[in-house]
C-alpha cells in the first residue's frame, strides 16, 4: 500500500467511513486522489480532461424492488446480492470532453464539454473503453455490472430513489410532467445538463437517476429472487441492460430498481455510460 489513509475531520458533515479498503491506494495511474465526506476517490487525467472514481467496498444489499413499491415492474424481484470484491466506479457519466479527446469526435445532440456524451450505443462504449485501455492498460476500465450499478446507485438505501421515496427536477433531470407515484409536477428541461449540475448521492456519485440512461455490462435476462453472489448476468442474449432513466423519461423509470433492455448497437439521444474498474 503506497498511501497512509488519513483521518479527516469535517465539522457538521456526515463522513462515510470505509471498513474495507482497496489493496493499493493510490494506483500508479492516478493523477490525484484523496478522501472526503463521501470516502476514497482517485482520478486520471488524459489530455487535460479529468475523470474521478469512487471506491465501493464489498457488501451485501437488496437488489430490485419490494412488492409494495408503487409502479414497479415484474422483472425487479427483490433479492439479496453479495459483492465479494470492491470496485471503483466513476463519479459521473463520461463527459463529451473526455469522449472528444479519446475518440476525436462528438456524437452528442446536446453539445457541452461537461454534459454527458450521448447518442452512443453499448458497442460504442466498448470501443471507447478498448481505446482507453490500449492507451493505459493499468486503468482496467469496463462498464459496471448491473448489480454493481444498482449497489452504487442505492448508496445504502432501499427506497425507490437514493434520495428517498420521491424526486423532482431539483434532484433529477427527467420529464417532470410525469412525476412518480402522484408526486408534484416539476420542470421538464427537454435536454441534458452538466454531469455535476444536480446533487450527488451519499457515496458521491452524480446523476445515477436521470439525465442519460447508462449502459451496463450485462445481457438482459430474468432476475432471480434467490440470494446471489457476484452476479454477471446471462452468458448470452439479445439486449444489454440500461439503468437510471433520462432527461426524456418519466419518474417511474428513474427508480433505482428499474431495468431497461435494448439492442447493443442502438444509439439514442438519451443513451450514455459510466466507467467502472475492477471486474
Amino acid at each position: 500500500m503506497r498511501f497512509t489513509y488519513c483521518t479527516l475531520q469535517y465539522a457538521m458533515i456526515n463522513i462515510r467511513k470505509h471498513t474495507i479498503f482497496p489493496e493499493e491506494f493510490p494506483e500508479s495511474w492516478a493523477s490525484d486522489w484523496g478522501e472526503d465526506e463521501f470516502g476514497l476517490w482517485m482520478a486520471f487525467t488524459y489530455k487535460g480532461v479529468r475523470q474521478a472514481f469512487r471506491w465501493c467496498e464489498p457488501g451485501t444489499f437488496l437488489m430490485g424492488s419490494p412488492e409494495d413499491e408503487p409502479e414497479r415492474d415484474d422483472d425487479e424481484p427483490q433479492h439479496e446480492v453479495t459483492l465479494t470484491k470492491g470496485f471503483w466506479i466513476a463519479g459521473t457519466t463520461v463527459t463529451q470532453a473526455l469522449w472528444q479527446v479519446v475518440m476525436g469526435e462528438n456524437p452528442s445532440r446536446f453539445q457541452g464539454e461537461e454534459r454527458p456524451v450521448e447518442t452512443v450505443s453499448w458497442e460504442d462504449a466498448q470501443a471507447f473503453i478498448s481505446k482507453m485501455n490500449g492507451l493505459k492498460a493499468e486503468l482496467k476500465l469496463c462498464l459496471p455490472t448491473e448489480a454493481q450499478w444498482e449497489y452504487a446507485c442505492r448508496a445504502g438505501t432501499t427506497t425507490p430513489f437514493s434520495r428517498g421515496d420521491q424526486i423532482d427536477s431539483s434532484l433529477v433531470n427527467f420529464d417532470g410532467n410525469y412525476p412518480y407515484n402522484n408526486g408534484q409536477h416539476s420542470e421538464y428541461r427537454e435536454q441534458t445538463v452538466d454531469v455535476k449540475a444536480l446533487p450527488c448521492n451519499d457515496w458521491g456519485l452524480y446523476q445515477m437517476h436521470g439525465n442519460v440512461w447508462e449502459w451496463c455490462q450485462d445481457w438482459y435476462g430474468d432476475s432471480s429472487p434467490k440470494p446471489v453472489t457476484d452476479p454477471q448476468g446471462p452468458d448470452t442474449g439479445d439486449s444489454r441492460v440500461l439503468r437510471g432513466g433520462s432527461w426524456i423519461i418519466n419518474g417511474r423509470n428513474c427508480r433505482s430498481a428499474f431495468r431497461s433492455p435494448d439492442d447493443p448497437s442502438l444509439r439514442n439521444v438519451d443513451f450514455g455510460f459510466r466507467l467502472a474498474r475492477g471486474h
